[in-house]
């Protein structure tokens, strides 16, 4: 399951300095949609002081639950037999000699602003396993059902970077999974595990076109005016019980600054104003779309533009049309495609194109993706079913190489055939972009210490 050295990735190595010096300690808390905010951020201090934290830099992952097809979006096989090829035709880019599939004529003409990689893959088709894998960059030590082994990609730029203003959230998830409200344990992954509540995501999971859209707890903070919460008797006595207990070591300055912070993050009115869509010029809103797909898109470039440093929006292929589930699209893909694709066209090509327009496009990363592709025949049902041997991703922005598709498929679209990619290089990627040594480690749930990324190369291409 893990790379040979052929596959031109080299481990990366583990030798740096541990964070065990860092003792537990008990966070006060504030919760803010179950973002709980701990008072002592020295870590991601440590991080910005070492030099590795670009402070501008931000991260939109796409996530697309369920596994999109790569037959149906960015790698189709117009040449392929009946029974691999699929429903759809292709549609010619605005990149000579680069296809896609019809499903997205929207993005066809943004191609020179985007990346496409054809040939990512892993070794693992169940849901739970690929998620896990995709979203922290480990391969789950025991049951993903019963908890996360590893912190998320968002959680770990929680940890070292913070947000890059204050006020802000560092990392903020949008939307349920594939499962809507049940099966919590879709959920493991997107969070913490070991790093602890501190760096779980705020979840936002609204309906973001609903007319009676709200974000929960942001209202909490229209009305919260300072002179109240210096009435806040439990919160002033947290704070005095973590003086008290705050070890002779921490400089009182430093406890005060991080304090400020987490005092900021519960008063500030820039969350507020962040999450305030009805403040979006309604053309724009009508040009991302007035959908799921749209407004949380939307939302996100919103939500980086004030400050916050990593949004995961879960794409579940709700498009225009409801009633689809997600892009586990097992049973006629042209029915599920025909549902998902346009809403989703449209948000991706208009996020952007927005991020360009606003300049955003350098300091911004779009990734978007899932946990894995789908089976180059299709099946009995018209579907197509889990396949972890290849998936197609979408990068956008981040100051990089953009026009390009790296890597290809076979014939059929069953393995990669030229410059193989592991999701590993995909995070190394993303955390190069954020200014994250990926070779840092943390200690584990048992105190053994464990690296961010066990192995990965930078997408040379790209940078």
């Amino acid at each position: 399951m893990w790379r040979d050295a052929e596959m031109g990735s080299l481990a990366m190595k583990s030798q740096t300095r541990r964070r065990s010096d860092t003792p537990r300690r008990t966070f006060l808390t504030g919760s803010l949609a179950g973002l709980t905010l701990p008072m002592l951020l020295e870590a991601r201090a440590g991080a910005a002081e070492a030099g590795r934290a670009k402070k501008s830099t931000a991260v939109i992952q796409v996530w697309l639950a369920g596994g999109p097809s790569q037959f149906e979006t960015y790698d189709p096989k117009p040449h392929a037999p009946a029974e691999y090829r699929g429903p759809f035709s292709t549609i010619d880019t605005n990149l000579p000699g680069v296809a896609i599939s019809e499903t997205l004529p929207r993005q066809a003409r943004v191609m020179d602003k985007v990346a496409i990689l054809r040939s990512v893959h892993h070794s693992d088709n169940d849901h739970q396993h690929g998620l896990h894998w995709c979203l922290t960059g480990h391969y789950p030590e025991s049951n993903p059902t019963l908890r996360s082994s590893n912190p998320s990609t968002g959680s770990i730029t929680s940890r070292l970077r913070g947000a890059n203003r204050p006020g802000m959230p560092p990392y903020v998830r949008i939307g349920y999974t594939a499962d809507g409200e049940g099966r919590a344990f879709r959920e493991l992954p997107y969070r913490a595990a070991y790093l602890g509540p501190g760096d779980d995501p705020m979840e936002v999971l609204k309906d973001r076109h609903s007319a009676s859209y709200r974000v929960d707890n942001l209202d909490l903070l229209a009305a919260m005016t300072a002179e109240r919460w210096q009435d806040r008797r439990s919160l002033l006595r947290g704070f005095d019980r973590f003086r008290r207990r705050a070890e002779a070591s921490i400089a009182m300055g430093a406890l005060d600054h991080f304090q400020q912070q987490a005092v900021e993050m519960l008063t500030t009115g820039r969350a507020q104003a962040a999450f305030d869509l009805e403040a979006e010029d309604a053309r724009l809103r009508d040009r991302y779309g007035r959908n799921w797909s749209g407004q949380t898109l939307l939302l996100a470039r919103r939500l980086v533009e004030a400050g916050v440093t990593f949004v995961t929006v879960l794409e579940n292929g709700f498009g225009p049309v409801s009633g689809t589930f997600g892009w586990d699209m097992h049973r006629t893909i042209a029915n599920g495609m025909n549902k998902a694709a346009p809403g989703f066209d449209q948000a991706v090509t208009t996020l952007i194109e927005d991020l360009g327009e606003r300049g955003l496009d350098r300091d911004v990363l779009v990734l978007v993706w899932g946990e894995f592709g789908r089976t180059p025949r299709v099946n009995a049902q018209a579907g197509r079913d889990h396949w972890g041997s290849l998936q197609s991703v979408l990068v956008a922005g981040g100051g990089l190489q953009m026009g390009q598709v790296i890597g290809c498929s076979t014939a059929k679209g069953e393995v990669p055939r030229d410059r193989p990619m592991w999701i590993y290089d995909v995070l190394a990627t993303l955390y190069h972009h954020l200014g994250i040594d990926p070779t840092q480690t943390f200690p584990n749930h048992a105190g053994r210490p464990v690296t961010i990324l066990p192995q990965g190369s930078v997408i040379s291409e790209l940078v």
